[in-house]
């Protein structure tokens, strides 16, 4: 066969699909929305790698920290603090900036230094600042806004951040604080860290997941209507066309469908851009100009969609005998054989099986098995379902008339119903797999962090040398605060900090009354002007060798502060406590002072941190104490206490994943919505017909939700095996112990159960406008 006829036969097919009159453009148009569809979201993939190196890039320009050696104050030098925070869960990103000279080097994306009291924000803040009930934020940034920061200067269209001016910053920039001097933003040699096997391994199967739901639903796309088209294909027959001619007249049709389908895609494909520019998922925004597809990738989509649609059609066409006089395809197919099935998922398992027990200490996984062990064992729920749903339906007994209207339609055409099915099983058990593995790697990059949340939900640093009553008293009068625990911290030592070598033996040390103190320690007896020295499980016998009455010892001080040393001689009678775990969740050691112990001139000596109870029941509780920091301390950034923290690789793969997700299901559901419509305009005359001769509406819309819901079941079923058995084995290869995450499981069922559900409620409305006896009306 030459390719002149190839060519000419499929020609002939571009042409019959839109010169074939009204059904030949519905068809065309139908397949043309699936496709356009799915080549939305594989551009919008493709374009992702350049979205995250855009984003990297952005972020890496914008560094504030000197690298290497901190540069000597100079014309071109530039004082910066941050001055990060928090409102209702959203991160802000703060930087206070003082210039130092005419040449200080300016932030990406603002076009001059704001003067004190004036800042430049991003849209976003912007917005944010102006909402009615944005009052607390507008208390703690109360600048006037005078400028917006440029694209290039934010790593996201909903990035929360802001650049204010500030004065006297160059007292803080050896204190150890946020304070920093700079010549010039970003990282001139950045460096690209390793990262852990399993995180690619992560990476690798979420990509798989994700895209294998979408390859499904082109595949699905390009045979809508073949029922009809194969009778149309009889006609060509008695024309004189022989049969292979008319399979390839056929793929001809499908591939017109998919070509319009890439001119859809790309129109949904460029609202998509814009939209995506305009919302923030999972805390994650992009600019359209970051979703540029790569030009290597978005030309293999072009090339390969089409000539999937042939493929595809040519492979569906493989058991029709498509004859002058009909197609023999309505009489009862053979039986679908389920041993070469089998071979797929087994091949799939037998390709992931070399990288059982690798772990993390065995080198990166081997990327290419992994992608054709996890495409082959997905692929294997497309076909096995359709032999699961013949199965099942062939051993379905009777029931009502609308239940018999379903099992007699599914088995005349089960293989339909499993086509619409086999996307969202795809999905389901990629999920399934996928939330087993991050559940059961999880505490391998979730830590403890030793904060003992219920007895304080929050820490706000104080800066040197501030009043330790007046601050303490600040916070416990802030609304929404139960209790404050306020601690001043520093070291002792037994020689002048200025000496070459600095003090040979150290003894920590914290300041606070003694409600605050009994956090650290079992107290004998406590009032104002006592000292203590712990028995903790830390340094204790540097802690005994200090506890020497009459013994001087020092307090800590930098190394460039030229002030006179502060001293305090060990009085005679110093209590012994107990250490127990504070708040931190570990023991000290050394002494522990009362205010009034604490020498005044030492006061600037010690950095005092507070530990607040928040009374989480009042609207914005955190809010008002974040205000209260601020007023304290401009430059102070409250944590909030949480009893874990995540490696931020795992969980911007898992933010990853919940992105996608959410791109895949919007697909699915929109897919499943065409595929419904399609599957009912074929059954229209049909459906017209049963009216006619009295059949109720109520019977006929009962039985087509059974056509949907019995191979949904089966689908879910099979999805939740194939899913389970997956999850089991990635399990294995990270050497992680195998439990099933039953929560998660049912879950992912129930999500795509839900997206089912909404999709046939959609189609509802159609479904009773078909259910009428002039639908058998023709031309």
């Amino acid at each position: 066969m030459s390719l002149r006829q190839w060519s000419r036969d499929l020609g002939l097919g571009v042409r019959f699909a839109f010169s074939g009159g009204r059904e030949g453009w519905i068809r065309a148009v139908l397949t043309a929305v699936g496709v356009g569809l799915g080549v939305a979201v594989l551009l919008l993939t493709t374009a992702a790698p350049n979205a995250l190196e855009v984003r990297h890039d952005r972020e890496q320009a914008r560094l504030d920290w000197p690298l290497g050696e901190p540069p000597v104050k100079s014309d071109k030098t530039l004082l910066i603090a941050q001055s990060d925070t928090t409102f209702r869960d959203k991160d802000i990103r703060g930087r206070m900036l003082e210039p130092e000279g005419s040449g200080a080097p300016l932030p990406p994306g603002v076009s001059r230094f704001p003067a004190k009291g004036d800042m430049f924000v991003s849209p976003a803040l912007k917005r944010l600042l102006a909402a009615d009930d944005s009052a607390p934020l507008r208390e703690r940034l109360p600048y006037h806004v005078v400028g917006t920061i440029g694209e290039n200067g934010l790593v996201g269209s909903q990035e929360l951040a802001y650049y204010s001016g500030a004065t006297g910053l160059s007292m803080h920039v050896n204190g150890g604080g946020s304070v920093s001097r700079l010549e010039t933003f970003g990282d001139p040699n950045p460096s690209h860290e390793k990262t852990d096997p399993v995180l690619l391994l992560l990476i690798l199967v979420v990509i798989v997941v994700l895209l294998m739901p979408v390859a499904v639903f082109i595949a699905a796309a390009v045979r809508f209507g073949g029922e009809r088209r194969d009778r149309r294909l009889a006609a060509l027959r008695l024309i004189g066309s022989d049969s292979r001619m008319t399979r390839r007249i056929a793929a001809g049709e499908a591939m017109a469908g998919s070509l319009l389908g890439l001119v859809l895609g790309t129109v949904f494909f460029l609202i998509g851009r814009q939209v995506a520019g305009t919302v923030e998922v999972v805390g994650v925004s992009v600019w359209p100009s970051y979703l540029d597809p790569s030009p290597a990738l978005a030309a293999l989509v072009v090339l390969a969609v089409p000539t999937a649609a042939v493929l595809v059609t040519l492979f569906a066409l493989r058991g029709v005998v498509i004859e002058p006089l009909g197609v023999v395809r309505t009489a009862k197919p053979a039986r679908r054989r389920l041993w070469w099935r089998l071979l797929l998922p087994l091949g799939g398992v037998a390709m992931l099986y070399p990288m059982i027990g690798q772990g993390h200490a065995n080198g990166d996984f081997n990327q290419y098995l992994v992608s054709g062990g996890v495409i082959l064992i997905l692929v294997g729920i497309t076909a096995l379902l359709p032999w699961l749903v013949e199965a099942v339906v062939a051993r379905l007994g009777s029931g009502g008339v609308a239940w018999q209207l379903a099992v007699r339609r599914l088995q005349l055409s089960s293989g339909t119903a499993a086509r619409m099915v086999n996307g969202i099983a795809v999905a389901v058990a990629g999920a399934i797999a996928l939330q087993m593995l991050f559940a059961g790697v999880d505490s391998d990059y979730t830590k403890s962090t030793g904060q003992d949340v219920s007895r304080a939900q929050m820490q706000v640093g104080v800066p040197d040398g501030a009043p330790l009553a007046p601050t303490a008293r600040k916070f416990a009068e802030t609304k929404a605060v139960r209790k404050v625990t306020a601690l001043w911290e520093g070291y002792l030592g037994d020689t002048s900090w200025k000496t070459e070598n600095g003090p040979n033996t150290l003894g920590a040390l914290a300041v606070g009354d003694c409600p605050a103190l009994r956090e650290l320690a079992e107290l004998p007896s406590c009032e104002d002007g006592d000292t203590f020295v712990l028995d903790g499980a830390g340094n204790s016998d540097d802690g005994a060798h200090l506890n020497k009455p009459g013994k001087k010892l020092y307090f800590e001080q930098s190394s460039d502060d030229h002030s006179p040393d502060v001293q305090w001689t060990v009085p005679p009678g110093v209590k012994k406590a107990h250490a127990v775990k504070g708040l931190t969740d570990w023991e000290r050691d050394g002494f522990l002072m009362t205010p009034s112990a604490l020498p005044k001139a030492a006061e600037k000596r010690v950095s005092g941190e507070i530990y607040l109870s928040i009374d989480e029941s009042v609207p914005d509780a955190y809010e008002y104490a974040r205000n209260t920091a601020f007023r304290v301390d401009p430059l102070s950034q409250p944590m909030n206490w949480t009893a874990t923290r995540q490696d931020t690789k795992f969980s911007s793969i898992r933010t990853g994943l919940l992105v996608g997700a959410a791109a895949v299901l919007a697909l699915i559901g929109a897919s499943l919505l065409v595929s419904q419509l399609e599957q009912l305009r074929e059954r229209r005359k049909l459906l017209s017909s049963l009216v006619a001769f009295g059949t109720r509406r109520r019977t006929l819309g009962l039985s087509v939700l059974w056509q949907t819901a019995i191979p949904i079941v089966l689908g879910l079923l099979l999805a939740a095996t194939v899913g389970i058995t997956l999850g089991a084995v990635l399990l294995r290869m990270t050497d992680t112990p195998v439990d099933v995450d039953w929560p998660s499981v049912l879950a992912m069922t129930g999500i795509g159960a839900a997206v089912v559900l909404l999709v046939t409620l959609l189609s509802l409305p159609p479904l009773l406008r078909l259910l009428r006896p002039d639908g058998l009306r023709t031309e």
